[in-house]
């Protein structure tokens, strides 16, 4: 049994996807590296199968029918057979020493009396033509050198929530859980961090900048013009971790959970409405009513959180000039944090 599966989920990667392979080959035989091909029209496909023949005890190839990125996930996590799974998208890539702990981490908390469920390390916005690289830390919200559980998670601020990049799940527990990602749909991502997090006990924080996350491509699904485009599968997947978290909430296992949750959401539905306030028409702003009355209808009690939180803060400004600010203050944050 190997020690990591690293899923791969490639669609038309070729220009790509060799940086991030080779970044990943580093670990060599305690890695399973799944290269799958999502139906691609380029030469993704071959790269794979050569890597494959290369590496043969180290890469696997899978070939299938577009689906779209939780399709590629939903494929990699089915046939896994590491203890712990990670995803790195084709465009990105890992640090090589910072990787080397993480497996070194991982190698010696297994088998220990604790189960190690999700293990959270840094990652940095590679972001093209940008000197300055924003990293993504938690030194000051989760504890460091042992295993903990959510009692023990401190408060994460604004922009320091844990995306898939910064995360590596055991494997059984995400088919424990039932995760299962929609097909052609983007923003999944959110998804697969969220979902599992009820199910998560144990944690343990590694302060390594590991993942390598790039910015920089016209036609990635986080350029701003492209979630715009995009906006109807964002209100989707909105919809799906607010559905998920209201039905879960009575059985979450701590108060910390569905305050991390909550937070999350909060997050993602205030990103959601900020694009539907760039798009600016009034078929957007109609969505961004009805999105926030389908939060309201299906649980108040998370509705009013929400109102109070990041979303209440930043969304309850009247009028045009209430938008205009509220969009001004988003390119504050967008310029701070690095993202888009």
């Amino acid at each position: 049994m190997k020690l990591l599966s690293i899923a791969i989920p490639c669609y038309n990667s070729q220009a790509y996807m060799e940086k991030c392979i080779e970044s990943l080959l580093v670990g060599g035989e305690d890695v399973e590296i799944l290269i799958i091909n999502d139906g691609s029209k380029d030469d993704t496909a071959k790269i794979a199968d050569a890597y494959a023949a290369k590496y043969p005890t180290i890469v696997k190839a899978i070939h299938k029918e577009n689906g779209g990125h939780g399709s590629g996930v939903n494929a990699g996590i089915a046939i896994a057979s590491g203890l712990y799974f990670k995803v790195v998208d084709s465009d990105d890539w890992v640090k090589e020493d910072a990787y080397l702990k993480i497996l070194d981490t991982l190698r010696e908390l297994t088998g220990t009396h604790q189960v190690l469920d999700l293990l959270i390390s840094n990652y940095v916005y590679e972001k093209e033509g940008e000197r300055r690289k924003k990293v993504i830390r938690y030194t000051n919200a989760l504890p460091q050198g042992r295993m903990f559980t959510w009692s023990d998670v401190g408060h994460l601020r604004t922009g320091q929530y844990i995306l898939m990049h910064s995360v590596i799940y055991r494997t059984k527990l995400l088919r424990e859980c039932g995760l299962k990602l929609p097909e052609h749909t983007f923003y999944v991502d959110n998804l697969y961090v969220f979902e599992p997090l009820p199910y998560v006990r144990n944690m343990y924080y590694l302060d390594v900048n590991f993942y390598r996350y790039y910015i920089g491509r016209s036609d990635q699904s986080v350029n701003e013009k492209v979630m715009m485009g995009r906006i109807d599968q964002q209100l989707k997947v909105n919809k799906m971790m607010a559905d998920y978290l209201i039905d879960k909430k009575a059985s979450l296992p701590n108060k910390m959970v569905e305050k991390y949750m909550l937070g999350y959401l909060d997050i993602i539905t205030t990103v959601s409405s900020i694009m539907l306030i760039r798009i600016g028409d009034k078929q957007a702003l109609d969505k961004k009513k009805e999105l926030l009355q389908y939060i309201r209808q299906k649980d108040r009690a998370v509705y009013r959180k929400l109102r109070y939180g990041l979303l209440g803060n930043c969304m309850n400004l009247p009028g045009r000039t209430g938008r205009w600010i509220t969009v001004e203050g988003y390119k504050i944050c967008q310029k701070f944090f690095g993202f888009n």
